[in-house]
Order: structure tokens, then sequence, then C-alpha cells
């Protein structure tokens, strides 16, 4: 009798190492593992996942690499509408985990696979990111969770797969880090306070430059198409060599304070040096070629994109329409932004576009007006304050009797 086809979506962290051997010599089933890389694995880490997953007992590993799908579909929006959850969370692992269930459940579908299963907890948001997308896609398979139908700690984990015969450095599963091209997540035990914040040594990238230096990032409707005298075809190999400039002077770290699917409040530590810079010099950018009507819808409409995909709606099809309506915003965002990078943070400079609004052809704030009279603005003032005068008016009466 053949054994049920069961896909894992897997890493080679503590989780998904415990569910191979969970479900291959404690259930029984044959185990199709399948790494997603959305940006977070060079070749070298690729090769030795694939040869981890085979010595856990798999039967089959695939790599499956989804960068470039990631940024073209999701990413590039939420560069367009400037997307920071909660002001400040660039959505590094809440809009990947999306890439990497729809990749777990089209090779499901191609092994014709009796089950999928994923790592999350239950306490998390990926359990219900993973779980909706498996609903739509492949609504007859059956989803399998270990660690959270067993709620297991980390600590239980670690013991089971010692019992195993398993070894790993275990030092490295103090901390929980998530990697991709958007940014790295990191937990441990001091985001599960609401006062601790992460050591030095919990962040992938340490501070190894101290000279401040200047960088160009150059803009075409919207993407990042070039860095300093580089230009690039790709934006996704922009994006990559940015982070590999200004991650070296640990910029982008922060811990994330914010609402979860299932309603419970969560902590999570973060590194994201060149998203963070990206959204904010796009923004400035925006700033200068966009009217103010045309930021304030964005302003909504993006900040409402990223909660839709923060919570796993990523498929609804309403979200194809606000991409349509970001995209069309971005016509005349194209020009240059300076930004200085030091150790820890960094800073806009400046920008230059041939779009840009604020331009001396027509004035200069607080200094001289070309576009009008003095006469202009008396009127303009007038008219602009007179209904709110006779509001006042009116009040006055009535309050007097």
């Amino acid at each position: 009798m053949s054994k049920k086809k069961v896909v894992l979506a897997y890493s080679g962290g503590l989780d998904t190492s415990y569910c191979v051997k969970y479900l291959t010599e404690d259930k029984g089933y044959e185990v199709h593992s399948v790494l997603v890389d959305t940006g977070g694995f060079s070749s070298e880490e690729l090769i030795n996942v694939e040869k981890r997953a085979y010595a856990m007992g798999v039967k089959k590993h695939e790599n499956i690499y989804a960068t470039h799908d990631f940024y073209q579909n999701c990413i590039r929006y939420m560069i367009f509408g400037n997307t920071l959850r909660n002001n400040t969370y660039p959505l590094s692992v809440s809009a990947e985990r999306v890439f990497q269930a729809k990749s777990i459940a089209e090779y499901a579908k191609k092994i014709n696979a009796d089950a999928v299963a994923h790592g999350s907890t239950g306490a998390g948001n990926d359990q219900v990111r993973f779980d909706m997308i498996f609903h739509i896609m492949i609504p007859n398979v059956e989803i399998i969770t270990p660690i959270r139908d067993l709620k297991l700690s980390r600590e239980a984990e670690i013991e089971y797969l010692k019992s195993k015969g398993v070894e790993m450095d275990w030092s490295k599963t103090k901390y929980s880090i998530n990697q991709g091209i958007w940014g790295t997540s990191v937990g441990g035990k001091e985001t599960l306070t609401s006062d601790q914040y992460l050591p030095n040594e919990a962040f992938p990238k340490q501070c190894t430059k101290n000279e401040a230096q200047l960088i160009r990032l150059k803009f075409n409707k919207g993407e990042l198409i070039g860095l300093n005298d580089e230009s690039f075809k790709n934006p996704v190999d922009a994006i990559q060599k940015l982070n590999a400039i200004a991650s070296a002077y640990a910029i982008g770290r922060d811990i994330h304070v914010g609402d979860t699917i299932i309603g419970i409040k969560g902590r999570v530590g973060f590194e994201a040096a060149a998203p963070l810079i990206i959204i904010k010099a796009h923004h400035l950018l925006e700033k200068h070629v966009l009217t103010k009507w045309q930021q304030y819808w964005k302003e909504q409409l993006g900040n409402w994109y990223g909660m839709l995909v923060h919570e796993g709606q990523f498929l609804e099809p309403v979200l194809r329409n606000v991409e349509k309506f970001l995209e069309d915003t971005q016509d005349h965002v194209t020009g240059e932004v300076i930004v200085k990078l030091e150790p820890y943070r960094f800073i806009l400079q400046g920008i230059k576009s041939t779009y840009d609004l604020m331009s001396s052809e027509f004035g200069s704030y607080g200094e001289m007006n070309k576009g009008y009279t003095g006469e202009d603005v008396k009127g303009f003032s007038k008219m602009l304050s007179n209904q709110v005068m006779i509001y006042n008016k009116v009040k006055e009466k009535n309050e007097q009797g």
C-alpha cells in the first residue's frame, strides 16, 4: 500500500525540521519538501538546505525561485503605495508568505499530493496566511500543522529532534529568523514582552561601516532602476545591490507592534535596509511630483492594500483594482533621490526631477509669487472663509436668543 504524499513548506529551520521527522517517522507520510525562495537564500544555502532535507528523510526536495514573481506582483505595488504597517513595518514576511503558499499549492497540484503541511504555530499570523491560500487554491487537499496542533514549544521541538538523533547548531534556534528580499524578521524571547528590545547580536546584519556616504536612487515611473551611476534592467537586482550597501550600516532595524489576524497584539523585530530606504525615498519624490489629492488617496489605498496583504487576503479581487490605481499614479514619479547613509540611520537629502512641482517658475514658498497677485489672495481668502464666517454668525445669533 503506497504512502500518502504530503508537500511540506520547508526552510530547514527548527519548526520545519520537526515537521519532517514527525510526518515521516511518526505518521508514515511520504514527504516532499519545498523551499520557496523569495530572495532570502544564497545558492550555497539552497544546496545545503536540500542536502539537509534528504538527510532528514524526505522523499523529494524542490527549491522554487519566486523572488521575481514576488516583486512583480506585490512588492512594486507596496512601493507605489509607500506601504508600511502601522507606519513602521514594510510587511517583510507578511507579504512573502502568500507567494510561498501559492507556490506550495501549485506544487501540490503538480504531484497530486494528498496533503500539504506547514510549520506555523497557533499564535501567529502565518497559520492563517498559509491556510487561506490553501483553502482557496486547493480546497480538497488536507492541511497538516504539527506545531500548531500539538501546541509545541521550541524547547519541546529541540528535545524531540535530539531524541531522533538530529544534530543542529542549537544556539541558532534561540531566535526565529525569516529572511527575504523585502526584509528579515527576528523573533525571540524579547519580542514576547512589551518592554524589552532585541540585543544587537540577534540581528543578522551587523554594522561594519562607520564612514558616511551619499547614494543616488533613480526611479522611473515609481520603480527603482538605478543606483549611483549603475543602471538595472531588473528592479530586483537594484534592491539587492542597495541592501548590500545599506545593511553594512545596520540600517532598518526596528520592532513592529501590531494587531494580528487572530485578534491579539504581537511584536516582531526586523531589519529592512533597502525596503525602508526605497519607500521613504519614493515617498519624498512623490511629495514633489504629485498633487495634494493624488497623495491623499494614495495614502488611503496604500495603507488598505497593506492591511489586506498582511491579513492573507492577497487573492481578493479588489486588490487587483487597487493595484491599477496605484500604478496609474506613477506616470510622473521619475527622478533621482539623494540619500545619506550613516551607522544605524539614513537621511533623505533631496530630489531632482523634471516633474518637480516645486518650481521657481511659479514662485518660491515664503519668498515671492509669480502666478497671482496680492489682490487675488485677498479675494481668495475671503471666499474660502465665507462659509465658516456665516456659521459663526448664525450660531452667535441663536445663542443670544
